[in-house]
């Protein structure tokens, strides 16, 4: 064999070796397309929320109130608010208030000055001394009652009141609406299904939002003054109901 036939025959022997690995390359890319094109076909999915939502009477009570006073001295407006503010808390007690329900929520002694007199830096005209307790009870029934008595002990600052619902109580709810929810969103995902004429054949994933109490706000209620005429009627408190509600956003899996 020539020189020139030899080359000839290398050359045509490499042209087809890389002819067929094209072809094999190609016929792999094809195999492949048509696998990511079939799973992405038989991969059918559905997306729905469902909710449930009750209402409930809370079963905690948060009263905050406390006692303002003011005099020339600091010493003397701290002294009379001491003196008022250990008679509400020993009325309060008398009338079934727990120690480990009552607690001091602010103190502060603020002076007093008269811009009308010196307007750069005021004249000190005296000192006011605020003390409020707060309490936080479980028996809600009772916050008319204590306020009447601490107003009628000295109180002169009823800051506000709060309902809630403990933990415990918003747990078992929280666990009747995540069923509740779940139902909802499956109920939902059947009729889609339905209608596309498929079935649900299974779940992706699932989405739980945390369930919280739904209410205005504290309840403010201002004392006028610090003493109530006996024949006054007791003041009124409604604790209302709150709203709580439970969503829950699911991915079914739909098939033939």
């Amino acid at each position: 064999m020539t020189r020139q036939a030899y080359t000839e025959m290398v050359v045509v022997t490499f042209l087809i070796t890389i002819t067929t690995c094209l072809l094999v390359y190609s016929s792999n890319i094809s195999d492949h397309n048509l696998h990511a094109q079939t799973t992405a076909i038989d991969n059918k999915t559905l997306f729905v929320t469902g909710s449930a939502t009750t209402q409930t009477k809370p079963d905690k009570v948060t009263v905050s109130l406390g006692v303002e006073t003011t005099n020339a001295k600091a010493r003397t407006a701290l002294a009379t608010n001491s003196e008022l503010m250990n008679k509400i808390i020993n009325a309060l007690k008398t009338a079934g208030v727990s120690e480990n329900e009552t607690s001091t929520s602010s103190f502060t002694i603020t002076p007093n000055r008269d811009y009308t007199i010196d307007k750069d830096q005021g004249k000190l005209v005296g000192f006011t001394v605020s003390n409020s307790i707060q309490i936080d009870s479980y028996n809600v029934n009772g916050s008319s009652e204590w306020i009447d008595i601490s107003v009628a002990s000295g109180a002169n600052n009823v800051n506000n009141i709060y309902f809630s619902v403990s933990n415990k109580k918003l747990e078992g709810i929280k666990n009747e609406l995540l069923k509740e929810a779940i139902g909802n969103a499956r109920e939902k995902a059947d009729i889609a299904a339905s209608a596309l004429g498929l079935g649900i054949t299974g779940i992706k994933t699932v989405n739980i939002d945390q369930a919280a109490p739904f209410f205005a706000g504290p309840l403010e209620y201002a004392a006028e003054s610090s003493k109530i005429d006996g024949g006054l009627p007791a003041t009124p408190i409604i604790a209302g109901e709150q709203a709580i509600s439970m969503t829950v956003s699911i991915i079914f899996l739909l098939g033939e």
